[in-house]
């Protein structure tokens, strides 16, 4: 007999720490492990996640688009020095 709970379970822990849609536990450029190798931080390391899994997950344009908005975001929050530009890609 399937033990349909124990695969549930699996399956959802998978899902939760290691998603097919970056490629898996055994990936060695997965998103998380090459945030925390290069000590990203939030806006930056959420632009190489959408970068990462373009596609995978859903739509790849919205994924790029969200990408744009972290970096805008890491942009403007840390200013642009000796330039009058609005920082605006």
């Amino acid at each position: 007999m399937i033990d349909y709970y124990k695969q549930w379970k699996t399956e959802c822990v998978d899902n939760v720490n290691h998603p097919n849609h970056y490629k898996g536990k055994g990936n060695p450029y997965e998103a998380i492990k090459v945030i925390d190798a290069w000590e990203l931080g939030f806006c930056l390391g959420n632009a190489v996640k959408y970068i990462a899994r373009a596609g995978a997950k859903g739509d790849r344009i919205e994924d790029l688009k969200k990408a744009i908005w972290y970096l805008q975001h890491e942009i403007d929050k840390n200013g642009l020095p000796n330039n009058n530009e609005s920082g605006t890609l």
